[in-house]
């Protein structure tokens, strides 16, 4: 949702469809001056500034967030920016919700109940050579209701990582119905009536036995399930259940199509059915970052709560970037249609991905521009800059951040090519911005930042692009401050550590995508949907196609920011988040912006990239212009060292060029040095080519010359990037031009490293400098703040991959509990809602007996509040001698912490030796992965 202006054309079309036409409530600006609150040397405030906006939407939702949430749903912080967050952050449609498009499923609940929709084809509009949209509207099937029931609104009942429950209520009746990513069963509870289904039109019932019914409706089947023992009945439009009196059921979509026979059917409904009563209760996310070669582990988890028998897991459908990399399941034949492309199905309680990061870098070495005629030109561009090296192009928080971000850039060039003059004057103005921006004083009322306790957020005056109002594009506006502040660091690391500056800086991260689950200060990864594996740039997501997410590009400069401040001030829990988020964001993005594949539009729409995603679908349109080479360049800004993910598909920037110059009736006229930058990822010499045929066009608001140049010309000496060669240290790249490889990686430390590569190749790396080998050779830079390196994570055993749970539902015993209502037997039950707790006394353990020697893998611990400050984790053969295999000291820092383990051992502990609270241990879960 970059730069929204008031929508026009085919960007209004659909995505501005409401339920209603409900004003907007403002909320009234407060006058009381600012109290800063201190973080080191800097502050925030916590009054808000006189003249500015909070959140706005129905009701008293600006300072009751959760007007619309029931005393069931989790405390804390309220999450935004989400896939359903038209159900809580209630800002055009009071009562309910805009459509909530769920994947395969869409959803919408209304007076009488949860509607269901499943569409498998596309409405587009516009053209393939002009604006156009694809998108699956919502267009109901079914409604999910009690007899008789007459809800007044729909209330938030719970959330997890990818699910929600919402609850209607009225006239005596009730119905909690719980929704999620990639689940085709919708679960539902019901009080005071029979559970009633509304088709929209005469269905037609191709299996009707005993407590399970399946019928098809707008050419598409479902299967209902009511308990053991109840049945159904089907009279014109309505099919009915008393439910034998026992409140539950579930309704799932199935994966067919026209062509499938009764016999298919029948035998998918079978297949689904032992899932049918094992109710979703939560979902969550764990992952990992093995520094040694590069890959990114995530597991997707749901709990479940068996409503009758003692089934466990449920049915999953996985979007292309989860199923490309899916480890360790074989996905059913069907597949499910959706927005984003085919679904594939797995069964069970979770699942695991492996991706590969690939690398990042401060900047794209100088192996091409630091000679000759060359460095002539850079150095004019760069001198050029000193006066006004970011070039502020207004004071809001978007704004500020491009002019930061400019400067940085211009910084890490200069610092290169030596060029120091360039490079501090470039530094002071980050330095000088960044600390204005981060000192709140008293009646101050613009560059402050604003901490709001009832929503859990941190907004920046002046706002911009409803950043205030709808809580819209924090990962964009603060991405842009991060990325600076990490430049900064590495030249003047004292500005910013914790003592100083270094604590605003990590607050900006916690409000855009909190990484602590254990920080109650902000929601957990607030702008990142973390099924679909992109963010969101919508607080509300208030449309009638969803939410939207337009520059993903901008959504990376995030990710990116998080590696290289994580890197630079040796905070590996940041810099671990933004490889997660940008691995996995870049697959996303090269399947649903740029489809590189072909396989994930409709085959009929014409383009192949989409400027915005819709959570119905797409759109070759902006929200603020019709020009082609804004469209496309959105998603390609800004140009860093951590936008090589867009030179992924070399062939796919080609045909995406190819396609802007088609659409334009020629070569771009405008933001012509974005374009140029982009296709040099495909085609390096034919962009400086472009470039030094016309030097003399207007650059992008954000970027410089400088800039331009020193990609496009150090591209064209390196050639594209290679995927296929990853390194032992995550500021590392690889090249390839004319089939030989290019090594590059950063040091910015003050002490000399060595750098392993995955093909074999080692780089010698002098503190401070950036060093590329190979192919071309050059060293340079001066970036030496950073004392220490993050140390590599240890790799599991040789050929273990991440290994399998083991542990879950084995023996658990412990040295004491809390109470009864706390035992060993939680922190292996897979439910991340019980726990076990200890004495409140040290030392304590809670062990897992794995039944028989295994080779480990892993250890994932997920802390409660009360965790362990210093704790050992130990292996034994028989139980009684142990050997520590892992010692935390005083740095044990809660949430979810994992381990690498070595060796074979049947039983396994936690024994802790110092708490962090005055309570006892608290683990949600203890989750033990072997061979």
């Amino acid at each position: 949702m970059t730069r929204p202006r008031p929508p026009r054309g085919l960007a209004a079309l659909l995505a501005l469809v409401t339920a209603g036409g409900v004003a907007v409530l403002t909320e009234a600006a407060h006058t009381e001056s600012a109290s800063a609150a201190p973080v080191g040397a800097g502050s925030y405030t916590e009054t808000l500034p006189a003249g500015r906006s909070l959140p706005t939407g129905c009701g008293s939702i600006s300072t009751n967030p959760r007007q619309h949430v029931t005393g069931n749903a989790p405390a804390g912080p309220v999450p935004t920016n989400d896939w359903w967050s038209s159900l809580l952050f209630k800002r055009f449609d009071c009562q309910f919700s805009a459509p909530l498009f769920a994947g395969p499923a869409a959803y919408q609940p209304g007076a009488g109940g949860m509607g269901l929709s499943y569409q498998t084809d596309a409405a587009i509009s516009g053209s393939a050579t002009g604006t156009g949209e694809y998108h699956y509207p919502y267009a109901e099937h079914v409604r999910v209701g009690v007899d008789g029931l007459t809800a007044g609104q729909a209330l938030v009942d719970g959330w997890s990582d990818w699910t929600v429950s919402t609850l209607l209520s009225g006239g005596g009746r009730t119905l909690r119905a719980t929704i999620g990513r990639g689940l085709p069963l919708s679960y539902y509870q019901v009080t005071g009536g029979d559970a009633v289904l509304t088709i929209t039109g005469p269905p037609t019932a191709w299996s009707n036995s005993g407590n399970r019914i399946g019928f098809s409706i707008g050419g598409h089947d479902y299967v209902a399930w009511a308990p053991t023992g109840a049945t159904w009945s089907l009279s014109g439009t309505t099919i009915r259940s008393s439910l034998a009196g026992r409140g539950y059921l579930s309704v799932a979509v199935l994966p067919t199509t026209s062509g499938t026979s009764t016999a298919d059917k029948i035998a998918l409904a079978d297949r689904f059915t032992p899932y049918a009563h094992n109710h979703v209760t939560g979902s969550r996310l764990s992952y990992s970052y093995n520094q040694n070669n590069g890959a990114v582990t995530s597991t997707y988890a749901v709990t479940t709560t068996a409503r009758e028998g003692g089934g466990t897991g449920t049915v999953i459908a996985l979007y292309p970037h989860q199923w490309r990399y899916l480890t360790g399941s074989t996905p059913l034949a069907p597949t499910y249609v959706s927005p984003r492309g085919a679904m594939r199905i797995v069964t069970g309680g979770q699942f695991s991905t492996s991706m590969t990061y690939t690398g990042v870098l401060p900047e794209i070495p100088a192996a091409g521009d630091s000679a000759g005629a060359d460095l002539t030109t850079i150095t004019t561009y760069l001198t050029n800059e000193l006066t006004n090296p970011a070039d502020f192009r207004g004071d809001d928080t978007y704004w500020t951040g491009k002019g930061l971000g400019r400067a940085a850039r211009i910084a890490e060039i200069a610092d290169q090519l030596n060029l120091t003059a360039v490079r501090d004057s470039a530094l002071n103005v980050i330095r000088t911005r960044l600390t204005d921006w981060f000192t709140a004083t008293a009646g101050k009322t613009s560059r402050v930042f604003y901490y709001d306790r009832n929503w859990g957020t941190l907004i920046g005056y002046p706002a911009s692009y409803g950043s205030d109002q709808e809580l819209n594009d924090h990962h964009f506006h603060y991405g842009y401050f991060v990325a600076a502040a990490a430049t900064l660091a590495k030249f003047d690391p004292a500005w910013a550590s914790n003592a100083r500056y270094g604590g605003m800086v990590d607050l900006l991260i916690r409000d855009a995508n909190n990484y602590d689950r254990a920080d109650s200060r902000f929601p957990y990864l607030r702008d990142f949907d973390i099924y679909e594996g992109h963010d969101w740039a919508s607080g509300h997501g208030s449309f009638g196609a969803g939410n939207n997410q337009e520059s993903s590009s901008e959504g990376q400069n995030f990710a990116n920011a998080l590696i290289q401040w994580g890197q630079a001030t040796g905070n590996t829990a940041v810099r671990d988040a933004g490889v997660w988020i940008y691995t996995t964001q870049a697959a996303a993005i090269n399947e649903y912006w740029f489809d590189v594949r072909g396989e994930n539009f409709p085959a009929n729409w014409g383009h192949n990239y989409s400027a915005i995603v819709w959570g119905s679908g797409g759109a070759y349109a902006t929200w603020f212009s019709g020009e082609h080479e804004m469209i496309v360049g959105i998603n390609m800004l800004p140009i860093t060292g951590g936008q090589f993910y867009l030179g992924d598909h070399p062939a796919a920037v080609r045909g995406t060029y190819a396609e802007l110059v088609r659409n334009n009736g020629g070569e771009p006229t405008l933001w012509r040095d974005m374009l140029w930058q982009y296709l040099a990822l495909g085609d390096p010499d034919d962009a400086l080519s472009r470039f030094r045929a016309d030097p003399s066009y207007t650059p992008e608001e954000g970027e410089s010359k400088a800039h331009t140049f020193h990609w496009i010309r150090n591209l064209a000496a390196l050639g594209q990037v290679d995927t296929t060669v990853t390194a032992n240290h995550p500021l590392a790249k690889v090249f390839v031009k004319n089939g030989a490889r290019t090594y590059v990686a950063s040091n910015i430390t003050n002490a000399a490293q060595t750098v392993t590569f995955s093909d074999g190749r080692t780089l010698s790396l002098p503190p401070g400098r950036t060093v590329a080998g190979g192919a071309a050779n050059w060293s340079g830079g001066n970036a030496g703040g950073t004392p220490t390196d993050p140390p590599p994570t240890d790799p599991p055993p040789t050929g273990c991959g991440t290994g399998t749970l083991a542990s879950q539902g084995r023996p658990a015993t412990a040295s004491s509990t809390e109470s009864a209502a706390f035992p060993a037997t939680d922190v292996v039950d897979g439910d991340t809602g019980t726990r076990w707790s200890s004495a409140f006394t040290d030392p304590q353990w809670v062990q897992i007996d794995l039944g028989t020697a295994r080779t480990l893998t892993r250890a994932e611990l997920t802390w409660e509040a009360a965790h362990a400050r210093s704790y050992r984790i130990e292996t034994s053969a028989n139980g009684t001698t142990w050997t520590p295999a892992v010692t935390v000291t005083g740095t044990g820092a809660g949430g979810q912490t994992t381990h690498a383990l070595s060796g074979t051992a049947r039983y396994i502990r936690m024994f802790g030796t110092e708490r962090a609270t005055p309570y006892g241990y608290s683990l949600w879960e203890f989750r033990v992965y072997t061979c």
